[in-house]
């Protein structure tokens, strides 16, 4: 069980039979009244953001599992990936991936994020390298302020590089954004 004053920054809750991770919070104390805490929540299931304000109240950990896993492919609208330990395959849906599904490319390690023994996320590396396959040419004269250009990586995502960066280089994006880092 946890206390409201250990209602911190990332930490998950169980709310409503979900778990929800606390991204804001405000302890505030009133005169004679006591004290509240302002949150921020976001529920882990919908990815969902509520405003919930508490007491004196008590709070269920959320039974959250990370374990590895590796991509394996892509069969239409779900995913296919294999437990490192057990062995074990199964599939999440396109909704539960999100964002994430440009930064998958087969045999990639990733870590599964499990509630209730169920995969509910997955969670990619901060920096991650890519081949780009297709890359626009250089253009000389195109160097006033900060050039870039478009390239396409290798899992077909489209992001911005500088105008030095080829096709078949490897590079390093920042999965949180997809920005360009570094050529490798």
């Amino acid at each position: 069980m946890l206390d409201i004053t250990d209602l911190k920054t990332g930490v998950i809750i169980e709310l409503d039979n979900a778990p929800y991770e606390v991204v804001r919070y405000q302890h505030t104390k009133m005169g004679r009244g006591g004290a509240i805490l302002r949150t921020t929540l976001k529920n882990l299931l919908t990815g969902a953001n509520i405003e919930r304000t508490f007491r004196s109240e008590k709070f269920n950990e959320a039974d959250i599992v990370r374990s590895k896993a590796q991509y394996l492919y892509k069969d239409g609208g779900s995913f296919t990936f294999m437990d490192s330990k057990s062995f074990e395959q199964f599939n999440l849906r396109q909704d539960i991936i999100g964002t994430n599904a440009n930064y998958l490319v087969e045999g990639q390690e990733i870590e599964l994020v499990y509630f209730n023994g169920n995969p509910i996320s997955i969670q990619l590396p901060l920096k991650m390298k890519f081949k780009v396959t297709e890359a626009d040419p250089a253009v000389k004269g195109d160097t006033v302020t900060n050039p870039s250009k478009s390239a396409v990586l290798e899992t077909g995502m489209e992001i911005r590089v500088p105008m030095f960066v080829k096709e078949g280089d490897t590079i390093l994006v920042d999965t949180r954004n997809g920005s360009y880092i570094e050529r490798v």
